[in-house]
């Protein structure tokens, strides 16, 4: 079950990454004849390897940092390969791509194969400015210190110091005054770094405005929307996603949280309510730790197909896990392709929760697609967009929900949990409408001063309800909330898919429910296309559509509500 690495063919095995080592592997790659077809497709699967070596070497300075943001060396590691590396690669593998589009064997290579490939190089190459490498290295290096801030983040509750992963697990206790004193702490803890998360990324709008400016671009949102290979929608189609968001889904959920008021027999729900399971009953407690977690996840996706457990199964035997959450560790959770390995690394902050369940499935399902792409032919074959990225991981959190027994013992759990999932997937679709729009306002708005983005923040986030709670009394909690959106920092405009993928896998799951058989196949059958397919096409291998109008949210929204109506 140990991972073998394929053998190299164009870069020496145990290559040291420094520049000058690298250099002269991209100078033979750009001073090489390309003859014919066959000698494109050869110098492609070379460019490929190279590529692949870089990238596995870049992943493992990021998941050593993410795993230990206070250790200094890690972060020199990380940012070496950031300033030294990166930045001579940028002009030289602009260089590649301009060599491989002006080649006349180009046009001749097969379409359906690489139709995807040749239109990415094309915008890459379309984007590109000398003058955006060191900006962007700059970028890289600025964007990081939002993990810094956020992962020496710690409060004590009773005496005891927690990470802010483990204190949330506290908003799930059925005595209101603990859940108040814990988010509060955890609140008043984020609010002591606001000014300084506020200056860091009033230094990032910049940077990245600047970045547009240079491409020609009016905007860091038009730019991004390229750069980001959205070819299949526009920002007016995302304005009108959140409209049928609005109108479709926030009724639903505010129907919800009038019945969790009256559950709870509260006059008013305060954030501290939102989060108690409504029964009455103690929090879900489906593993203990995060071995348990680990082994149930490798259960649980055996139950659906052996192939899809076998994954976890190497993944685990080859140490490609960290779960636990500690003081020092980045927030957040992520699933890293490990590009010449052709295995993932999974990394979350579990602190024990049901919570944690889901974000493990749901890496779970991109590390199926990160093994079931492996073998394709070129390494930006598996640089895949995020609205199939997410439809992969999405989709798994639902689909897995037919062998939680796994996970609990008794029906009532089981079906607790499967409530708790589908209310998750509806309150998803407006906090990402919110994020969205308003990313959309601040690279749109870019000379705004810090508080007009927090008057934005609000004025955005009210037509969705402000998670359905009353704030008095938090209002500098409510206008500072967006700060705890690690993508806003650090990925920006990577939100909006969450929201496609996540309709895309209410209509995996939907076909799963109709034929399990058939819905699995069709959805591994999509997930194999890595991107050698259009969007469009890939939703269609999945056998759901490519769609976000408002009818279509409305049809599914309103099978999920019937869905939860079955559970009770």
């Amino acid at each position: 079950m140990i991972i073998e690495k394929k053998p190299r063919i164009f870069v020496p095995e145990n290559l040291e990454i420094k520049w000058e080592n690298l250099e002269p592997l991209f100078e033979e790659l750009q001073n090489r004849s390309l003859n014919s077809v066959t000698d494109v497709e050869a110098w492609l699967k070379q460019r490929s390897e190279l590529e692949a070596v870089l990238e596995e070497d870049f992943a493992w300075r990021y998941i050593r940092m993410t795993c230990d943001t206070a250790n200094e060396e890690l972060l020199k590691d990380f940012q070496y390969f950031a300033t030294e590396i990166e930045p001579k690669i940028a002009p030289i593998a602009n260089e590649l791509n301009k060599k491989f589009i002006n080649c006349p064997y180009t046009a001749q290579l097969d379409k359906t194969r690489y139709f995807v490939f040749i239109r990415s190089v094309k915008k890459a190459l379309e984007l590109f400015r000398e003058e955006n490498v060191p900006l962007l290295t700059q970028i890289q290096v600025t964007q990081q210190k939002y993990q810094a801030i956020t992962g020496a983040m710690s409060v004590t509750i009773d005496g005891k110091e927690f990470t802010l992963e483990q204190a949330s697990v506290f908003l799930k206790d059925t005595d209101r005054s603990l859940r108040q004193r814990a988010w509060e702490a955890i609140s008043a803890r984020r609010l002591q770094d606001k000014d300084h998360l506020d200056e860091l990324f009033n230094e990032l709008l910049q940077l990245r405005h600047q970045v547009a400016i240079n491409a020609g671009f009016e905007n860091f949102r038009d730019y991004m929307f390229q750069a980001l290979g959205r070819f299949d929608y526009t920002p007016k189609d995302c304005y009108k996603f959140h409209a049928a968001i609005e109108k479709e889904i926030v009724p639903i959920l505010a129907k919800q949280a009038k019945k969790r008021q009256e559950a709870l027999g509260v006059d008013t729900l305060r954030p501290w309510d939102m989060d108690v399971d409504i029964s009455g009953k103690p929090a879900l407690k489906p593993f203990k730790d995060g071995q348990e977690l680990i082994d149930k996840s490798i259960s649980c996706f055996e139950g659906l197909d052996p192939y899809i457990g076998e994954r976890l199964k190497i993944m685990k035997a080859n140490n490609l896990f960290d779960v636990e959450s500690r003081k020092g560790k980045a927030p957040g959770g992520y699933n890293y392709p490990l590009a010449e390995t052709g295995a993932p690394f999974i990394f979350m902050n579990s602190a024990n929760t049901f919570r944690d369940l889901t974000t493990m499935v749901h890496e779970g399902g991109h590390a199926v697609h990160t093994f079931i792409t492996s073998d394709l032919e070129l390494n930006d074959f598996k640089h895949l967009p995020s609205e199939v990225a997410e439809l992969a991981s999405m989709s798994m959190e639902l689909i897995s929900m037919d062998k939680w027994e796994v996970f609990f013992d008794n029906e009532d759990d089981l079906n607790r949990a499967k409530k708790d999932q589908l209310r998750d997937v509806l309150k998803t679709l407006p906090w990402v409408a919110v994020v969205d729009q308003f990313q959309h306002w601040i690279y749109t708005n870019p000379k705004h001063t810090t508080e007009e983005r927090k008057e934005a923040w609000k004025q955005i986030f009210a037509p969705f309800g402000n998670n359905f709670a009353n704030w008095e009394g938090y209002e500098e909690a409510l206008e500072n909330m967006w700060q705890k959106q690690l993508h806003i920092f650090e990925v920006p405009f990577y939100y909006i898919e969450y929201a496609i993928a996540q309709l895309g896998a209410i209509a995996v799951w939907k076909n799963y429910k109709e034929n399990p058989e058939q819905g699995l196949k069709n959805y591994l059958a999509a997930l194999k296309l890595g991107y050698t397919k259009t969007i469009k096409e890939i939703y269609q291998a999945a056998g759901i559509r490519f769609d976000f109008s408002t009818e279509y949210v409305h049809e599914l929204a309103k099978f999920v509500n019937k869905e939860l109506e079955k559970l009770g």
